[in-house]
């Protein structure tokens, strides 16, 4: 076989070839000409991790094991913020990320998150594949990342508790809140006078354990594939944030991959973030029953209740003013009015 240069190691075609698709023609078991790692921070159970353990496996076999991407689940690789550093020094190639943890680099991102914006995903998913996702990623760009087409699903947020349910806007008084690392988060628990507490994921179990915290807020099925149930007795459906993943790359490694190899890569994961979304959205549905049957109490919420608390407390207007008017109304498009 003519020998392959490591640029053209992906290319279409080989010299004096038909056109053809070259990458499934490599199909020798050979050594990796790309190693690359991509981490989140959920469980080996969750969908996430299912999912992008099935694009890796979809980009190596399409690439005959020329690319090949090592997933680190639940944190393997350190925090939220401490991969985010790993990703953007380059030690890293890939990491899904909230986008209101992003915010603490991207401040942009946080406008998907906004408190109880949204009423349905036939307006949600429009925006994020529409408008409002590319001027988001158009942000995460100018901060030297690459941020994939497809958003990954988490779900919408629900609020759990250890000492009492959270039924209105006064039952967050005081409350001791688990909190990831992102402003939008403190401040939308603060305009609810409860105490916020900043706390990577990694640490959210051991700190509900030990009643450092009271409570925490996450989509079900994040709080089943975490086990959050053991160590929390309420859920109350607030519904009160959604939250997804972005898949970021590193700006310059992403850049200096060859054209073949980021088609390759972009192909699988953007394809498995729409079946993850698919998946994570049905556990989100069925996983109550199976909470209720480890012991959580569910309790509905009047959502209009804490809508009105945050636009008495200037929460709206806070956050319009941050992201500015073209921004909002980008948002408010498919939302409807909120400030």
């Amino acid at each position: 076989m003519t020998p392959i240069s490591r640029r053209r190691a992906l290319q279409l075609s080989l010299a004096g070839a038909v056109a053809a698709p070259a990458v499934l023609r490599i199909t020798s078991a050979r050594a990796a000409e790309f190693d690359l790692k991509v981490a989140n921070n959920s469980p080996v159970t969750h969908p996430l991790t299912i999912y992008m353990i099935k694009a890796a496996d979809g980009v190596r076999q399409e690439t005959g094991g020329k690319v090949d991407i090592k997933v680190f689940p639940n944190n393997q690789l350190g925090g939220d913020t401490d991969m985010l550093s790993q990703l953007r020094s380059g030690a890293l190639e890939f990491f899904s990320l909230s986008p209101l943890i992003l915010a603490t680099l991207v401040p942009a991102a946080a406008i998907s998150g906004v408190g109880f914006a949204w009423s349905s995903y036939d307006k949600l998913w429009p925006a994020m594949d529409g408008e409002l996702g590319a001027h988001v990623r158009d942000r995460i760009s100018k901060a030297g990342l690459f941020a994939f087409d497809n958003i990954w699903e988490n779900g919408f947020r629900q609020t759990t508790s250890s000492t009492r349910p959270i039924l209105t806007p006064d039952d967050f008084k005081g409350f001791k809140i688990r909190v990831p690392p992102s402003p939008m988060w403190t401040s939308m628990f603060k305009a609810f006078d409860a105490a916020p507490m900043t706390i990577n994921f990694a640490e959210v179990y051991s700190a509900l354990q030990t009643r450092i915290a009271e409570g925490q807020e996450n989509p079900l099925a994040l709080i089943d594939a975490a086990k959050l149930y053991e160590v929390q007795k309420h859920l109350s459906k607030t519904n009160h944030m959604w939250d997804g993943f972005w898949l970021l790359a590193n700006g310059k490694i992403w850049r200096g991959l060859p054209d073949d190899v980021r088609t390759v890569i972009a192909k699988h994961f953007n394809a498995q973030a729409l079946a993850q979304r698919e998946e994570t959205l049905k556990r989100n549905i069925s996983t109550e029953k199976d909470l209720t049957a480890r012991g959580l109490t569910f309790h509905n919420v009047d959502p209009k209740a804490f809508q009105a608390k945050l636009q008495s407390a200037g929460f709206y207007k806070e956050w319009k003013g941050k992201f500015g008017d073209d921004a909002w109304a980008l948002l408010e498009k498919h939302t409807g009015p909120i400030s």
